[in-house]
C-alpha cells in the first residue's frame, strides 16, 4: 500500500500527512504514537574453528532464553485469549530440530557467527515461504521472522521489547510487526491502536486486533520512515489509513465516528446469542472460520453457532517432524469442549510441498497451487492421513464433529478417503477408544470439477462447502495473491455465480447441506445474494459475523432472491455488484461512506 494523500512532508504538525493500509481491526483511535522500531541488522563475523563449540553452545542458550519466554508469556494467557495457541506454536518453531540442524551446518561449515548464521538461515526459510504462491504460507514467512528476532534477542543478552514501559499514558503502537509476546501484553485500556507496516487482515497481528477490539491499521509501507515517537497521528481501522498530524475538524469526526462504531458494537453484543433470521423469519446459520484453537471462544463471542472450518495447517508448519496423533488429539478435543454442544468442522490439511517446510521432504512445484498439495498429498501420505483421521475420530468422542476434505476434483478421490476414513474408525475402536456414533464426511468444493460434478458428489458426500477463495482462482485462472490481478480475482464474476448456482441445486436435490465458507460469505453484498441463491448456511471470519449478520436480518428472502436473479443476468462482476448496491442501499454492515 503507499500514501492516499501527502499535503506536506514530514511530520509537521501543522500538516496533515494521510498513509493508506490495511483494514486490520475496525474502529477510530487518535493519540501519540509509541514507535517500536528494532531496524538494527545481525551481528556479522566469521569465526575461528576453535570457537565452533562455544557459538553452538551460545545458541542453544539463546534458544533456551527465548522458549522460556514464550512459554511464560503463553502461561499467562492461557484458556483465555487467541495469542496462547499462537505462543505455543512459537514455542515449537524456537525449538525445531530442523533450524537448528540449518544453523549449525552454516557455522561449522561457513564459518558464521550464532546471529549470522541464523539471521541466514530465517531469511531463507522466510523467502521460501514468501514466494510459495500461497497467501497462507506468505504469511507464515512473518512468523519465521518473529522466531529469529526472540533468538537473537537472547544473543545479545536483551529481553524482548516492551513497547508500553515507556509510559504510563494509553498510545498508538507503531511497528515494522507485532509479535505475539508482545501482543499477550496489550489490552484496550493501555493500547488505542496498533499500526504495522507488514501483514495483511489474516496476520496475527490483525486477528488478535480484532479478538481484543482494538483498532488496527497493517501493511503501512514506509511507516517507520514517516511517523517519529510521540506524533500525534489518527487511526481509521475501517478504511485502513493512519493520519499523522490530523487537523481538529480530522480529530472531532473521528472521534464521532468511533462514538458511533462503539455503540453499533454494543447492539450487536447484546444480541449475538439471539437465533439469526432474515427480516421474513427464514433462520440463517452463521458459524466462524479459525486457524488456532484460541480463535473458537473468540468466534462464539462473536455470535458464530459453531465452527464452520478449522484450518488445521498450523499444526505441520515450520516443523521437523510431522505432529503425532495424539498431539492433533489433544488439540482437536480442545477445539469441540470449547464449542460443544455446538458443531465443529475440522478440515483436513490442506497443504502442499511447501507448505510443509521442514516436517515433509516432497518434490517441489512449478506451480504449488496445481500440484501436490491437500487431498493429492494425503492420498500419496497415507500413513500421515490416517493419523490426522485417528485424531479426529477419537476427538469426536467431545463433541459434535464433522470431517472435510479439501480440493476434491474426481469421485475416485472421494472413494478413496471414504474407505481411509473407514479404516480409521476400525483401528480406533480396536485401540479402544470412544468415538461418535456417526462422523459426517463432506467435501470442499473449490475446483471447478468438483463444481461440475456436484450432483455426484452430493450423492456420496453429506455436505458440500463452497470454498470461494480457491474456486475464484481456478475458475477464472488468476493467482488471488498477486496485487496486479487482485481486481480480476472478484466473487461476483458471473462464471462463479453459475458455478455456485449448480452445486447449490445439486445441494437441494440430494437434500444435502450447502454452505459457503470462502471470504465472499463475510462480504455483506454478497452474503445477501447468497441467501438469495438459496444458502442458508455461512462460515466466515469471527470479526466479519456481526457486519454479515445485521445484513441479513435487514432483508427478506424474497427480496434478495429477486436481486439474486438480476445479478445472474449480469455479464461482468461490476455489473454484478451494481445490482446488490441497487437492490441493497445502504446496507447494514457496509463500510461508511468517505
Amino acid at each position: 500500500m503507499g500514501e492516499a494523500a501527502d499535503a506536506a512532508s514530514g511530520g509537521d504538525s501543522h500538516h496533515e500527512i494521510t498513509l493508506e493500509g490495511i483494514a486490520g481491526s475496525p474502529g477510530h483511535a487518535v493519540g501519540r504514537a509509541l514507535v517500536l522500531d528494532r531496524r538494527g541488522g545481525p551481528v556479522r563475523r566469521h569465526i575461528a574453528s576453535h570457537q565452533v563449540e562455544d557459538e553452538l553452545e551460545r545458541f542453544d542458550r539463546a534458544v533456551a532464553a527465548a522458549a522460556g519466554r514464550l512459554k511464560a508469556a503463553a502461561e499467562r494467557t492461557r484458556g483465555s485469549r487467541a495469542e496462547s495457541s499462537i505462543l505455543e506454536a512459537y514455542v515449537l518453531m524456537v525449538e525445531d530440530e530442523t533450524l537448528r540442524d540449518d544453523v549449525e551446518r552454516r557455522v561449522r561449515i561457513d564459518r558464521l557467527c550464532a546471529e549470522w548464521a541464523l539471521s541466514t538461515t530465517v531469511e531463507e526459510m522466510a523467502r521460501q515461504l514468501s514466494h510459495s504462491g500461497d497467501s497462507y504460507l506468505a504469511e507464515r514467512s512473518h512468523d519465521v521472522q518473529f522466531v529469529g528476532q526472540h533468538i537473537l534477542e537472547s544473543l545479545s543478552g536483551r529481553e524482548e521489547s516492551t513497547v508500553l514501559s515507556r509510559s504510563g499514558a494509553p498510545g498508538v503502537i507503531v511497528a515494522h510487526d507485532l509479535s505475539p509476546a508482545e501482543t499477550a501484553t496489550l489490552s484496550r485500556e493501555s493500547v488505542l491502536a496498533i499500526v504495522t507496516e507488514v501483514g495483511t487482515r489474516t496476520s496475527h497481528t490483525a486477528i488478535l486486533a480484532r479478538a481484543l477490539e482494538i483498532p488496527a491499521v497493517v501493511g503501512v509501507a514506509g511507516l517507520l520512515n514517516r511517523i517519529g515517537d510521540g506524533d500525534q497521528i489518527l487511526v481509521d481501522g475501517l478504511r485502513g489509513l493512519v493520519t499523522i498530524a490530523p487537523s481538529p475538524e480530522a480529530r472531532a469526526d473521528a472521534a464521532a465516528r468511533a462514538e458511533r462504531y462503539r455503540d453499533a458494537l454494543a447492539v450487536r453484543r447484546s444480541l449475538r446469542d439471539r437465533p439469526i433470521r432474515t427480516r421474513c423469519g427464514t433462520p440463517i446459520e452463521l458459524k466462524g472460520n479459525i486457524e488456532l484453537p484460541g480463535e473458537a471462544p473468540i468466534a462464539l463471542e462473536q455470535g458464530a453457532r459453531g465452527i464452520g472450518l478449522y484450518r488445521t495447517e498450523f499444526l505441520y508448519v515450520n516443523r521437523s517432524v510431522p505432529p503425532s496423533e495424539d498431539e492433533q488429539y489433544e488439540t482437536y478435543r480442545r477445539v469441540l469442549e470449547a464449542v460443544s454442544p455446538l458443531p465443529v468442522t475440522l478440515r483436513t490439511f490442506d497443504i502442499g510441498g511447501d507448505k510443509f517446510v521442514s516436517s515433509m521432504q516432497v518434490p517441489s512445484d512449478m506451480n504449488p497451487a496445481l500440484g501436490l498439495r491437500a487431498v493429492r498429498l494425503a492420498l500419496a501420505r497415507r500413513d500421515l492421513f490416517l493419523a490426522q483421521l485417528r485424531a479426529m475420530v477419537r476427538a469426536s468422542a467431545h463433541g459434535s464433529l464433522r470431517v472435510m476434505i479439501p480440493m476434491i476434483a474426481s469421485m475416485g478421490e472421494l472413494s478413496e478417503v471414504k474407505l481411509l476414513l473407514a479404516q480409521a474408525v476400525a483401528e480406533v475402536d480396536a485401540a479402544g477408544y470412544a468415538r461418535a456414533a456417526e462422523l459426517p464426511l463432506g467435501i470442499m468444493v473449490e475446483v471447478p470439477a468438483a463444481a461440475i460434478l456436484a450432483d455426484r458428489f452430493a450423492t456420496v458426500a453429506e455436505f458440500l462447502s463452497i470454498g470461494t477463495n480457491d474456486l475464484v482462482q481456478y475458475a477464472l485462472a488468476v493467482d488471488r495473491s498477486s496485487p496486479e490481478l487482485a481486481y480480476l480475482a472478484s466473487f461476483f464474476d458471473p462464471a462463479i455465480l453459475r458455478l455456485i448456482a449448480g452445486v447449490i441445486t445439486a445441494g437441494e436435490r440430494n437434500q444435502r447441506p450447502v454452505i459457503v465458507c470462502g471470504a465472499m460469505a463475510s462480504d455483506t453484498l454478497a452474503a445477501v445474494l447468497l441467501i438469495g441463491m438459496g444458502i442458508r448456511e455461512l462460515s466466515l471470519e469471527a470479526s466479519s459475523i456481526p457486519d454479515v449478520r445485521a445484513a441479513i436480518e435487514s432483508v427478506t428472502v424474497e427480496h434478495a432472491g429477486r436481486a439474486a436473479a438480476a445479478a445472474m443476468e449480469a455479464v461482468t462482476a461490476s455489473e454484478v455488484k451494481a445490482v446488490l448496491e441497487e437492490y441493497f442501499p445502504g446496507l447494514p454492515g457496509a463500510p461508511e461512506s468517505h
